[in-house]
């Protein structure tokens, strides 16, 4: 049977004290929606429907991003989470199968938990809603059900105090058939407490028309919600709390788990080593048996098989590793391959190149890549050998086996086996040194007796 999902984000989020759109706030350094759709995506939708509102050109920019094929569809007035699901009817037009309504703001539904929401609906029930018990549940909606069948969904306002009773609460998540989801919101009406139009409501209407409905239910955990920056910053630990869990099933050693902090989207081999104090930013790959050393920050980059980073490296986006290269302590690699085996291992920046296999940079090194207005590249061949506090001004080329004599000013190619050396002649001034010094005292010695 066919899926879809859509992807309620219209909501503005005063709560957040921000100036734009609840749903763009990022956890593990992607949208809080990017999440949902993450979860969605296991049920392999045919579409993919996002409900935007508050900031709705900057969702449709960042849906976009994701997933060009995103329909974003605009609620313009909130009127509540039926009136939301309904701006998604023209986008689904035609559609057939079932629909799963997902929330932007809840990151971290199970794939597996909405599966067994499509196998309750495969059983034929009409409506399936997903709940949870509550520990505390507050002012949550409320699943009234009798055996396995769901009756109706009260909304707490809305609750008598016996129904306020019940702990099996609403997480808000629905799946039904395209059709009958439509034909049932059709028949929502707003007579409540909030004069708006409760996408819950669609249960007792179902019952009344002789349709079943049942829930599923879920850990309390997975239907958290983000309506605060105190919110987002717990989702933020139960992310990387998810993240470090998953990464150590997959055979990942990290030496000390609760410092290392990962993206949505990293990725990183069995076998691999991640010291203490290393952040993942987005778009990072660590082949199997790479080490990751302490205090390295990593983004938009590739480290290939037993490769080493660190410790206090940075890699920035488009920064290639090749299997067996080392790139050490306070160095930052921005754009640039390096090399299988090749070494960068102090206190250097290689931005814009190219290093060959088994080159070695030396300390100090900066391939000086920017003239103020246009970037430049530099390559360096094979089996170079880059002399300690080199800087090579690009665009500019040291061939294979060549070297360059360190403190060298590099600003033409140096040819293949050749040696480049860019720096003034050396002078000595016999005697000078303690002529200076002894200049030097005097002053000094004049200045603390008031004289000067």
């Amino acid at each position: 049977m066919a899926h879809h999902l859509i992807v309620l984000a219209a909501g503005q989020g005063t709560r957040m004290q921000s100036d734009k759109p609840k749903v763009l706030h990022e956890v593990g350094h992607a949208p809080l929606f990017a999440h949902a759709l993450a979860s969605g995506a296991a049920l392999e939708p045919e579409r993919t429907v996002l409900v935007a509102g508050h900031g709705a050109e900057a969702v449709r920019g960042a849906a976009g991003d994701i997933d060009p094929g995103i329909d974003v569809v605009v609620q313009e007035t909130q009127e509540g989470t039926a009136h939301a699901v309904a701006q998604a009817r023209t986008a689904l037009d035609g559609a057939t199968g079932d629909a799963f309504v997902l929330y932007g703001d809840t990151p971290f539904i199970r794939p597996e938990t909405l599966q067994k929401m499509a196998e309750a609906r495969a059983a034929g029930h009409a409506v399936v809603v997903l709940g949870f018990e509550a520990a505390d549940p507050g002012r949550y909606g409320r699943l009234v059900v009798e055996g396995d069948a769901l009756t109706r969904i009260v909304e707490f306002k809305d609750a008598t105090e016996a129904e306020r009773a019940i702990t099996l609460c609403n997480s808000g998540v629905v799946a039904a058939d395209v059709s009958v989801l439509f034909d049932l919101i059709d028949a929502v009406g707003n007579d409540n407490a909030s004069g708006e139009y409760y996408l819950t409501d669609i249960v007792e209407i179902a019952r009344a028309r002789g349709l079943s409905a049942t829930a599923v239910t879920c850990d309390e955990a997975e239907t958290m919600g983000v309506n605060t920056r105190a919110d987002l910053a717990a989702a933020e630990a139960e992310f990387q709390r998810r993240k470090r869990t998953e990464m150590l099933d997959n055979g990942v050693t990290l030496t000390a788990p609760e410092t290392v902090f990962f993206a949505f989207d990293t990725w990183v081999g069995r076998d691999a080593v991640i010291e203490p104090h290393v952040v993942f930013g987005p778009d990072v790959t660590v082949e199997s048996g790479a080490t990751i050393r302490a205090f390295s920050h990593l983004e938009g980059c590739h480290v290939g098989g037993q490769a080493v980073v660190g410790p206090y490296a940075r890699l920035r986006p488009g920064a290639e590793l090749s299997n067996g290269a080392k790139v050490g302590n306070f160095v930052e690699i921005k754009n640039a391959e390096i090399g299988e085996g090749a070494k960068v291992n102090h206190l250097s920046y290689i931005g814009d190149a190219t290093v060959g296999e088994a080159a070695n940079i030396g300390a100090g090194t900066v391939t000086c890549n920017y003239d103020g207005v246009f970037k430049h590249r530099t390559e360096i061949g094979a089996r170079a050998f880059i002399g300690s506090d080199t800087m090579l001004v690009a665009p500019v080329r040291v061939g294979d086996g060549a070297m360059t004599g360190s403190g060298s000013v590099i600003t033409r190619d140096v040819p293949d086996a050749a040696l480049g050396l860019g720096r003034a002649r050396q002078e000595n001034k016999d005697g000078f040194a303690r002529k200076l010094f002894e200049k030097l005292t005097a002053r000094k010695a004049a200045k603390n007796n008031g004289a000067v």
